[in-house]
């Protein structure tokens, strides 16, 4: 089939690279002409496994291409996949500017029958506004006799950043909502090579279960924090509370890892906008109101017990390892590495930083008094102190005996449990983690 994709980020490209590997031509769309030079060039500008050899593969096969021009190409459209960012505003609502505007060129252009895809994340509701936008525009367009030709399907993402490629070719489900069932099953057969179960669905219920996806599996980060937060007040472990709640089949053993909460560009978001949403529809989500707090608060209390152990950290050498929100990509969006990072600064801390991946776009929001350090043993050589705050297993790789003997103070706050197996009391460490039943609440 011929897609035109419009925006280029994680989901878009993600998804039009996808697409194309499953034999579809595809042709990408966005404003940002630097963006479509380097995809031109065959550079993906994000860090996502995969996903440059995916693109190399395809650009060889002739199956993808990229332009800022959406009238030269959307002529030989059968389906037009909107992804273009809904960012929070600062009420937490979505913000669809964006996406309406793209509605409003799309229905400026078109003249002839296509199915239009909203594959980004929308209140519930949007999918109706967009499509009125596009039979608006076709109408002041003089085209207002094929309005009845287009029809829009939602179709929203479910990848994670980090898998986001794996995640396309083998999702756990499709979820597929339209009022039009033909317009519905072309956008099914987009999807014909995947294995997954089909949810066939309104637009609504399609556009809350995105929402309500992310909510929940926020809710249970907040929750397994909570249970941190307790287990270190009683002397309980909470990485074995976690496993043992975690075998019931009717919880399952993930997103059950405690730490400093989650971040990224989904999840504080989602949940944050489905809140928002609620409250317009005259409901009070309280749940929804704890999960964000207690995200908040996990970060706050994490910081106060560094403060408190450690007597301020004012003229001290702190090394923080990890600046993106989680493992595997370069995403610093709502990171709380960036932000103990800051109010480490804050405190007077002599801060040196090291990420994998994400240093470039972190320098972009640190300050210049922040030191980026070109390797993991580099950022903690001198260091009094060594704050872990992202899942990169080559942390776990390095040398301990040398880090013990590089660092002045071998002292380790682990914001994610990540080094909390390897037992690095007995190698001469101080080691703080979370919900590991020492906190001395007294």
């Amino acid at each position: 089939m011929n897609l035109v994709m419009i925006g280029t980020g994680y989901v878009g490209l993600t998804t039009g690279v996808g697409f194309a590997t499953l034999g579809h031509q595809v042709v990408c769309v966005d404003i940002d002409a630097a963006k479509i030079a380097r995809l031109d060039l065959g550079e993906v500008p994000f860090y996502e496994p995969g996903l440059q050899e995916a693109l190399t593969h395809v650009q060889e096969k002739g199956r993808i291409l990229f332009t800022t021009d959406l009238k030269s190409v959307i002529g030989g459209a059968e389906v037009i996949m909107i992804a273009v960012g809904t960012p929070p505003k600062s009420t937490g609502e979505a913000d669809l500017t964006a996406l309406f505007a793209v509605a409003d060129q799309i229905g400026s252009l078109l003249d002839h029958e296509v199915v239009i895809a909203v594959k980004s994340t929308v209140p519930v509701g949007t999918n109706r506004k967009v499509i009125a936008h596009i039979r608006e525009a076709m109408e002041k367009a003089q085209r207002a006799e094929l309005t009845s030709l287009i029809n829009i399907v939602s179709v929203p993402e479910f990848l994670r950043e980090g898998s986001a490629f794996e995640d396309f070719l083998q999702p756990d489900r499709l979820v597929i909502g339209s009022d039009d069932k033909l317009a519905g099953q072309t956008v099914e057969r987009l999807h014909k090579e995947m294995m997954a179960p089909r949810v066939m669905t309104t637009l609504e219920s399609a556009e809350l279960i995105k929402y309500a996806a992310n909510a929940f599996l926020a809710t249970k980060i907040s929750f397994i924090n909570e249970i941190a937060n307790l287990a270190d007040r009683v002397g309980a472990d909470v990485r074995h509370v976690a496993e043992g709640i975690g075998h019931d089949h009717r919880i399952g053993p993930h997103f059950l890892k405690a730490g400093v909460g989650y971040g990224g560009s989904c999840f504080p978001k989602d949940v944050s906008a489905l809140e928002q949403i609620s409250g317009a529809n005259g409901y009070s989500f309280k749940l929804l109101s704890a999960v964000i707090e207690v995200n908040n608060r996990q970060r706050e209390m994490f910081f106060k017990r560094m403060m408190e152990k450690l007597g301020g950290v004012k003229g001290r050498r702190v090394a923080v390892w990890g600046l993106a929100f989680k493992a595997h990509t370069d995403d610093i969006r709502e990171s709380a590495g960036i932000e103990i990072a800051q109010r480490l600064l804050a405190a007077g801390a002599d801060l040196v930083v090291y990420d994998p991946q994400a240093m470039d776009n972190a320098k972009a929001v640190l300050s210049h008094h922040v030191e980026f350090a070109v390797t993991a043993m580099d950022a903690a050589t001198g260091a009094d102190v060594l704050v872990v705050l992202t899942e990169w297993p080559e942390f776990r790789e390095v040398s301990f005996s040398t880090l013990h003997d590089r660092m002045i103070e071998p002292t380790i706050f682990d914001g994610r449990n990540h080094l909390a197996d390897l037992n690095l009391q007995s190698q001469g460490f101080v080691y703080h983690g979370v919900g590991l039943g020492t906190y001395d609440a007294a």
